[in-house]
């Protein structure tokens, strides 16, 4: 019989994006650095359209899906990783269409207004952003991207503490697990912790967490940590990497730049 442990569904979920990083693809292979800026700028340029450029923003949908075949990782995994962001992401302009009724153009007739549109865009703009995000993440391990920041001059206490944080959460969330399987031994057929044990279910959990916690730092100090995190955050980009990227930001600029499908409208019309 299957119980229900969130806490344990949320650490799979993390062990997950891990795996998805350790595979071995062109787009896994690209240096951290590049894909990171890359990443940036095509949130930025995303960000910047218009809220009625619904037909040049939609060409920025290129970018993702081809990244996502590239890496060999199917869109699905990203939107069931996704699946409690994406709602409120689309919900941020389902009031647009009734504050802005004036009407742009016709469909047949049907007329469509600027709160459709600018719905619309509002809505691929923040999708678009999310799967450019777990691209990001889906294809570079946690220490490529702290040694991509560490290389732009982040301060070394927040790149440090952005991984260890990381790599903590599963510990807690390993700890929540076992107490939540726990509690359902002694409860059997209640779904969840009730809400009278939260008080003590939370103490226990923060008791723990704190014991783990100094028990690991034990182990690092041991080991040599002397406040710097060894790995990759020295290695060197390859050339390749920036050119790939390179070559992507300027489509990326392109993009933004010129309205790609209105053209290629007038192009086949005018012909």
């Amino acid at each position: 019989m299957s119980r229900f442990n969130p806490a344990g569904e949320a650490g799979q979920s993390l062990r997950l994006v891990d795996e998805l990083a350790a595979l071995d693809s062109p787009m896994h292979r690209l240096a951290p650095l590049p894909k990171l800026l890359l990443t940036v700028l095509y949130v930025a340029l995303t960000l910047s359209f218009p809220k009625y450029a619904l037909s040049g923003l939609s060409v920025m949908a290129l970018f993702p899906v081809f990244g996502y075949q590239l890496a060999g990782i199917s869109l699905l995994v990203c939107f069931r990783r996704l699946r409690f962001i994406l709602p409120l992401v689309c919900a941020v302009g389902l009031f647009n269409p009734f504050f802005d009724r004036e009407t742009l153009f016709f469909l047949g007739n049907l007329p469509v207004s600027g709160g459709v549109i600018s719905m619309l865009t509002l809505l691929l703009k923040g999708v678009f952003a999310l799967t450019a995000a777990f691209l990001l993440i889906a294809t570079t391990p946690l220490e490529g991207i702290c040694g991509a920041l560490g290389k732009l001059r982040c301060p070394k206490v927040m790149v440090n503490l952005l991984l260890l944080t990381f790599r903590y959460i599963t510990v807690l969330l390993d700890e929540a697990s076992l107490m939540t399987e726990a509690y359902s031994l002694r409860a059997p057929g209640q779904r969840g912790v009730h809400i009278s044990a939260w008080g003590s279910f939370l103490g226990q959990l923060l008791l723990r967490s704190m014991d783990r916690a100094e028990s690991l730092y034990s182990s690092m100090l041991l080991r040599g940590f002397t406040g710097e995190l060894p790995g990759s955050f020295n290695s060197a980009v390859s050339p390749l990497s920036w050119t790939a990227a390179g070559i992507c930001a300027a489509l990326m600029v392109l993009s933004r730049m010129y309205d790609l499908p209105a053209l290629m409208g007038k192009l086949f019309i005018g012909g």
